[in-house]
């Protein structure tokens, strides 16, 4: 296939462009520069500018990018920037590819399962409702960002990330230094739900995806068994061979981290990978101690 990828210098673009070229597809990369080859695509979606004559013909498109949403505090500049950044972004995208003579059978467009908000110990899937706080809002206004592209008659996946395990990157890198120093241990009361998956799944998935006609609309990438943080937390350590007895308490992580801290370290999201399962995706990794032991190889 002619695969176009946005993202695709970031932790999972860089993964799934390896991957797919390995597989014997052409991928070529939208990229925010003049192009230095044949596989780049110019675009500046923040002046909604798109070389538009080049994603004629392409077969799939995997709409990866967006400001980061882990670096630095959460300032009210820092939070336009993360919505401008995924809803204009993929509205620009998704119009262009509405508007090809020749689109895409396909669109996977990233999310995440921050859409659920915090909701405690229930068991969340795709059909689950949205939350009502800051990160919630900007998932359902990335994943209505694509409906031009539904209504044009192109399968749109929505890609629901949950906890991407890798040492290259993600939350785990963060986490590694202190939990090497052993000086690591659970946030806040350790109860939360944590819903995390492979990089290699979240690569197998995407690929899955790619290939599977059946799969379409919400999608969890989430492996099959959540923890809660303490259970994460004690296996981590013994993954590295290391104590966890520093415990974080709720007053520090927020001071550390402020409106972040309860969208992303202390929210409980009980994430089920129900369409991923019920369309036959098979999990390299679905136990967290499997999981780590492999990624910190």
């Amino acid at each position: 296939m002619k695969i176009l990828i946005s993202g695709s210098h970031g932790l999972v673009g860089s993964a799934l462009v390896t991957s797919l070229r390995g597989d014997g597809h052409e991928v070529y990369a939208l990229v925010r520069h003049a192009p230095h080859s044949q596989s780049e695509v110019e675009w500046y979606p923040e002046r909604g500018s798109l070389a538009l004559a080049r994603l004629e013909g392409m077969d799939a498109v995997v709409h990866l990018a967006g400001e980061s949403i882990a670096e630095g505090r959460w300032s009210d500049e820092k939070k336009q920037r993360i919505r401008e950044s995924r809803v204009k972004g993929t509205t620009v995208l998704s119009e262009a590819l509405s508007n090809l003579k020749q689109p895409p059978k396909t669109l996977i467009s990233a999310s995440a399962i921050g859409y659920y908000g915090n909701r405690g110990d229930l068991i969340l899937t795709e059909d689950s409702a949205p939350g009502n706080d800051f990160l919630a809002g900007v998932c359902v206004g990335w994943e209505q960002a694509t409906e031009a592209a539904r209504q044009k008659g192109i399968r749109v996946v929505l890609a629901r990330f949950g906890i991407i395990l890798s040492a290259a990157g993600g939350a785990l890198k963060k986490m590694l230094p202190p939990f090497r120093m052993g000086v690591g241990g659970r946030i806040g009361s350790g109860q939360q739900w944590m819903s995390w998956i492979a990089l290699d799944d979240v690569i197998g998935g995407l690929t899955f995806a790619l290939n599977e006609e059946t799969v379409r609309g919400p999608v969890n990438f989430v492996a099959p068994n959540p923890v809660r943080n303490a259970e994460f937390t004690s296996v981590l350590g013994k993954a590295l061979s290391r104590p966890t007895i520093f415990p974080i308490p709720e007053f520090g992580v927020r001071l550390a981290f402020g409106e972040m801290a309860d969208a992303l370290l202390l929210a409980s999201q009980r994430v089920q990978p129900a369409q991923l399962q019920a369309t036959g995706y098979q999990f390299r990794f679905s136990g967290l101690a499997a999981a780590l032991t492999h990624v910190l190889d």
